[in-house]
């Protein structure tokens, strides 16, 4: 599964799903102060899953109406310790076969899942 992990997301987590075999990119280390914009663009270039923990992200995935090859996974819990967000963050991505074109809302005990779907406003990533 092809991953994006947003600037703020913790580095714990992002180099334990690297160890179990993710491939997973990190916008801290690949595009450093970018605007939510500029990551959640990247992610639907590169067919990407997006991880984050920063709520705006949703807000921009339903306005531009994401396309199919992604997909956002919003993590909305306190970090406790690393061990328990890993776990959580890797029990979030084996509950479904594939997150393309999903928005899930990922908290301590239930994960809400919601369809993408594709729509052409004017201030989106395809905005002329």
């Amino acid at each position: 599964m092809k991953l994006l992990a947003d600037e703020s997301f913790p580095g714990p987590v992002v180099r334990a799903l690297r160890t179990s075999g993710h491939d997973v990119l990190w916008a801290r280390e690949e595009q450093p102060g970018a605007e939510d914009e500029a990551v959640l663009r990247r992610a639907m270039e590169d067919q990407r899953i997006l991880l984050t923990f920063d709520k705006d992200f949703g807000e921009l995935a339903f306005r531009w109406g994401l396309p199919a090859p992604c997909g956002v996974l919003l993590f909305r819990f306190m970090i406790q310790d690393w061990p328990t967000v890993t776990r959580r963050v890797v029990e979030a991505l084996d509950s479904q076969p594939s997150w393309t074109g999903l928005f899930a809302v990922v908290e301590s005990e239930r994960l809400r899942v919601v369809k993408l779907y594709p729509s052409r406003h004017l201030d989106g990533p395809n905005a002329p």
